[in-house]
C-alpha cells in the first residue's frame, strides 16, 4: 500500500537504534532520533489479525507512559459489511479496510516512536528504509506520515461505504433453496454477484436444469 511521503518536518540526523520505552540503551540495534512534530497520521504494520490487540495495548502503554499528549490517536479503518451464514441469517461485521496494519495520529519524537516501535506485535512503521552508514545490514525505516488526501479518502471509505455483503459461496458449490417458489429445491451455483447481494444457481425443474437468480437470504450451502 503506497502511502506519500512529506519529509518537509524531519530532523535528518540519525543516531543508532535500540532505546527502549523507558530510554534505556539496547545493543546491536539501531535508533531513529527526530525532533517533536506536530501531529500527523502514521500507517504501522502488524502482525496478522493483531490489529485489535495492537490497538488495545498501545492505548494502555500511552497511558502508562504519560504520552497522550504525544500519541493522540490509534485505529483501525472499518467497513460495514454484512456476512451471510449458511443458514441464510444476515450477520453485520465490520471488515478491516487495511488487514495488518493500524493508523496512529501522533506527534511523532523519539519517546513517542519508541513507544510504538516496542509495542508487542508492531512489525515496523510504513516508511522510507535508510541506508546504514557502516556495515551491510539493513538501516532503520524512516517513519513517512500519510498526506491529507490520503487520511480523507481513508476516513471518508469508512463513513460512507454502504454494507458489502460477504457470502461463503462460489460457483460449483451445491445449495438448498430456503424460500420462494422454488423452496427445498437443490441446485448448483453458477454465478455470485455480492454488489447484488444475488446469485445464479441450476435447479432441476421438470427435470430441466433451469438457471434462476435467488437472493442470498433465500439459499444456504451444503457442506
Amino acid at each position: 500500500m503506497a502511502y506519500a511521503a512529506d519529509d518537509s518536518n524531519y530532523d535528518e540526523s540519525q543516531d543508532l537504534e535500540g532505546q527502549g520505552p523507558e530510554g534505556k540503551e539496547g545493543q546491536g540495534e539501531e535508533k531513529v532520533t527526530v525532533r517533536k512534530q506536530k501531529p500527523r497520521w502514521y500507517a504501522v504494520q502488524v502482525a496478522s489479525g493483531c490489529e485489535k490487540k495492537v490497538k488495545l495495548t498501545l492505548e494502555q502503554r500511552v497511558k502508562t507512559f504519560d504520552l497522550s499528549n504525544l500519541i493522540l490517536q490509534v485505529e483501525i479503518p472499518q467497513t460495514p459489511a454484512v456476512k451471510m451464514r449458511k443458514d441464510g441469517s444476515r450477520h453485520n461485521i465490520e471488515e478491516k479496510v487495511f488487514p495488518g496494519y493500524v493508523l496512529i495520529r501522533m506527534a511523532l519524537d523519539d519517546d513517542a516512536w519508541q513507544v510504538v516501535k516496542n509495542t508487542p506485535h508492531v512489525i515496523n512503521f510504513v516508511g522510507a528504509e535508510q541506508r546504514r552508514a557502516q556495515g551491510r545490514g539493513r538501516g532503520h525505516v524512516k517513519p513517512m506520515p500519510l498526506s491529507p488526501g490520503e487520511v480523507k479518502r481513508i476516513f471518508k471509505q469508512t463513513q460512507e461505504q454502504a454494507p458489502v455483503v460477504k457470502i461463503d459461496m462460489a460457483a460449483g458449490d451445491k445449495i438448498t433453496v430456503l424460500s420462494g417458489p422454488f423452496k427445498d429445491f437443490e441446485g448448483e451455483v453458477i454465478e455470485v454477484s455480492p454488489e447484488r447481494s444475488k446469485l445464479k444457481a441450476l435447479l432441476s425443474i421438470f427435470g430441466r436444469d433451469t438457471p434462476v437468480e435467488l437472493e442470498f437470504n433465500q439459499v444456504k450451502k451444503e457442506s
